[in-house]
């Protein structure tokens, strides 16, 4: 089945894609779609109020089946007014690129220590009007990492600005340093894509 996944991020949409290569889903994403969407606000409190916020809204524009994934990024030993939550982009009410984004949590880390840090998940999924699944279970939570305050060497992927400040507990290694498969097994797809597969999808 074809089913629209409401990110303008290319980068988790390629991601999402790849991941979900062995299933018998189409992913499409909002460049696919014939009309450009209004721009959908995200002001809810949590990453699943944002999510279902999402989702909501653009299957009332395009009506097709979609689902929306929001993160939250949370750290410990960091004091709350810092917490990024849902707005690890927007830092005093601004947005930040990847090199200011780079420049801002690679500070924190400096000022802290290594921090250590997980996001929180959420996705919905609305098939149609009668059909809308959400969750943010646990299981959608990533592992535990560490984000420190020397970016790798590597040049970064766009639109994953923070890996190339991401390090492995288990293993230490940066998460660009690390085999294919043990970076597969950090992806946060990966619980997406059963969450899809225990709703028969």
């Amino acid at each position: 089945m074809k089913l629209l996944y409401a990110t303008g991020n290319r980068a988790k949409l390629d991601a999402m894609r790849s991941r979900a290569s062995g299933l018998d889903l189409e992913i499409l994403g909002l460049a696919d779609m014939d009309r450009k969407a209004p721009p959908v606000p995200e002001d809810g409190r949590t990453p699943l109020e944002n999510a279902r916020q999402k989702a909501l809204a653009y299957y009332d524009f395009y009506k097709v089946p979609l689902f929306s994934c929001d993160s939250g990024l949370y750290f410990e030993n960091v004091p709350e007014e810092l917490q990024p939550g849902i707005h690890v982009r927007t830092v005093g009410g601004k947005y930040l690129t990847d090199d200011e984004m780079l420049a801002y949590y690679s500070g924190l880390a400096k000022k802290y220590g290594d921090l250590k840090a997980g996001y929180r998940n959420a996705v919905c999924l609305i098939l149609d009007r009668d059909r809308v699944y959400e969750s943010m279970d646990a299981s959608l939570a990533s592992r535990p990492f560490l984000i420190t305050s020397r970016p790798h060497s590597k040049v970064r992927q766009k639109g994953f600005p923070l890996d190339s400040l991401s390090v492995d507990i288990q293993t230490g290694k940066y998460y660009y340093d690390m085999e294919k498969g043990q970076t597969e097994q950090l992806a946060v797809e990966d619980s997406m894509l059963k969450f899809f597969k225990d709703l028969g999808l």
